[in-house]
């Protein structure tokens, strides 16, 4: 397949999103998938796209099959919708799964779980991670599980309809080194450990001269 290109994402993303939220007003308008693919709410990053960049997205979609108009005849206006059932055939869960990664990029299970419920509901997420597992085992993989990211606890997923992103190669969390003693610290500890040492022999000497008395 073909790899896309982010504002060829976004589209896309939108277009199946609200195929599934709103189907009384899709297929969209070149306006309305412009307002869809510029949402400050359900997106990252934000993105400020002009008619015409959508336009020129849809026209290279179209090219590669996965989006194009959609012929209604009760309208004046052309809408454009998606073809990706017709390209990969994939159930709900994987669709909006891929969706939800298009709409705001990688994810935890607990965070895809939480966006997702707008458009499919997952049981648990030994389900959600299932289907997730399902589109990395693909001979094209489509998802891919991520490094964490140091001080977290999840990886997160993301796509690859796009390909890999340089600035996913975070790799695993290491402990924090132990911090070792500035010279100040150093200089206390030595002079602790020497008064310690002064103590024990006096008390050494104490005991000896106590024994004695027995003796």
């Amino acid at each position: 397949m073909e790899l896309l290109t982010d504002q060829e994402v976004r589209v896309l993303g939108s277009l199946i999103e609200k195929e599934i939220t709103t189907p009384d007003y899709y297929p969209l308008s070149l306006n309305a998938l412009t307002n869809a693919c510029n949402q400050k709410s359900n997106r990252h990053p934000v993105m400020e796209l002009d008619e015409q960049a959508v336009r020129e997205t849809l026209e290279s979609l179209n090219q590669k099959r996965l989006a194009g108009p959609a012929s209604t005849a009760e309208s004046r206006v052309t809408k454009f919708a998606h073809r990706f059932q017709e390209a990969f055939n994939f159930d709900r869960r994987a669709t909006v799964l891929l969706c939800e990664l298009m709409l705001r990029g990688p994810q935890t299970l607990g965070e895809l779980r939480s966006h997702c419920e707008r458009m499919y509901r997952f049981d648990d997420l030994a389900s959600l991670e299932a289907a997730l597992q399902k589109l990395a085992d693909l001979e094209l993989p489509l998802v891919k599980k991520l490094p964490r990211v140091p001080g977290t606890k999840e990886s997160r997923y993301a796509h690859l309809l796009g390909g890999e992103k340089a600035e996913w190669a975070t790799r695993e969390a290491e402990p924090s080194p132990v911090p070792r003693p500035t010279d100040s610290r150093l200089d206390q500890l030595t002079a602790e450990v020497a008064e310690m040492e002064r103590r024990l022999a006096g008390l050494e000497q104490q005991f000896a001269e106590f024994k004695k008395q027995f003796e």
